[in-house]
């Protein structure tokens, strides 16, 4: 029994590369946080043309659980490392095995001690993330796929569209967590979600548009499209190119060109026409709150346990947690509002 307390989503267990390469892994996806941390209101969701918001709000939930589970049990979960062990045999055949990108014989592979985190170091972490993204984007256009959660017709073809237009609104998302001063960021999906954004920008023809605009509140805002007929026409053959390259790269412990592609689609610039910088400051002012989980308490009246709910603001969760430490209860109300005070300057318009 393996009792697990995380805010994440998901998560891949026994991670360790030889344990994956050898004798496989598991996986679970914690769908009460899911369901809770993607309940959006519409008018509080940003970046997204108004035409596109009823249908995300609709399929962002099914569409996450797709992305999911091909993210960690076909990206996480495949990709042979070429291997030559301490006794000096390989794991591959090095007089057949043709490197798909040059069209010739692999070259370089892992040696003895050597694993995947301490040859690609501190990238390994995000490139790993970004590979395991575009596995998902990549076998979510597969009917069969599709069919295996459920999802057949209309449905799963809005699921598509819907998981492809998550993945670009979170690369723009992602610029929150980029530190313009040491050139460096902070969390590794979602750098690898940012490579993404610029990988589909790149394959042009008109498949993802960014526009810099004004909103109603005549502050600096953005809109990320997504045209849905040139997913598989322009999407799928630059996203397949780009995760063969990865996966490339990554089998044969090419660090040199590994760190090269991805550090190259990692930078952030203010060049024409995307403005990253400029668009960091529009992320960051419209960043929405971080969310408050309200929870209920129960309290005995007789013999009758009664159930006692709360309003969903600040006021409810401070309420909340002193009636659950009555004993505690001033004390606790002192420390909420220095918290509160010492993160005040965060929300101050």
């Amino acid at each position: 029994l393996v009792s697990i307390c995380t805010k994440h989503f998901s998560m891949l267990m026994f991670s360790d590369d030889d344990i994956r390469q050898k004798d496989g892994f598991k996986n679970v996806s914690l769908g009460n946080v899911v369901a809770v941390a993607y309940s959006t209101q519409k008018e509080k969701l940003t970046f997204l043309a108004e035409e596109d918001k009823d249908l995300y709000i609709k399929w962002k939930g099914p569409s996450f659980e797709v992305q999911v589970g091909l993210h960690e049990l076909l990206g996480h979960g495949s990709g042979k490392l070429f291997v030559q062990d301490d006794s000096g045999a390989f794991n591959f055949d090095r007089d057949a095995v043709i490197n798909p990108e040059t069209g010739e014989l692999v070259r370089s592979w892992y040696r003895g001690g050597e694993t995947w985190d301490s040859k690609f170091s501190s990238v390994a972490s995000t490139y790993e993330e970004c590979r395991a993204e575009c596995v998902g984007l990549y076998l979510c256009l597969n009917k069969e796929v599709l069919r295996i959660f459920d999802l057949e017709g209309e449905d799963a073809e809005d699921v598509t569209y819907i998981n492809w237009l998550n993945m670009v609104r979170a690369g723009l998302l992602a610029l929150e967590f980029y530190t313009p001063e040491s050139g460096t960021w902070r969390q590794a999906h979602m750098q690898a979600r940012f490579v993404i954004l610029r990988v589909l920008l790149e394959a042009g023809g008109g498949l993802v548009s960014l526009h810099h605009t004004t909103g109603a509140d005549g502050k600096p805002d953005a809109i990320v499209s997504l045209d849905r007929s040139k997913i598989r026409t322009v999407g799928k053959p630059a996203l397949e190119r780009f995760l063969r390259k990865l996966q490339v790269l990554k089998s044969t412990a090419d660090v040199v060109g590994g760190r090269a592609l991805y550090e190259a689609y990692s930078a952030v610039t203010d060049e024409e026409p995307e403005r990253f910088l400029t668009l960091r400051h529009t992320v960051i002012l419209r960043k929405e709150a971080r969310k408050l989980f309200v929870q209920a308490n129960t309290r005995l009246e007789g013999k009758d346990v009664v159930l006692v709910e709360y309003d969903s603001n600040a006021a409810g969760l401070i309420k909340s947690f002193c009636d659950r430490f009555p004993e505690d209860a001033e004390f606790l109300e002192q420390q909420l509002l220095k918290l509160a005070q010492v993160d005040a300057h965060f929300w101050a318009s």
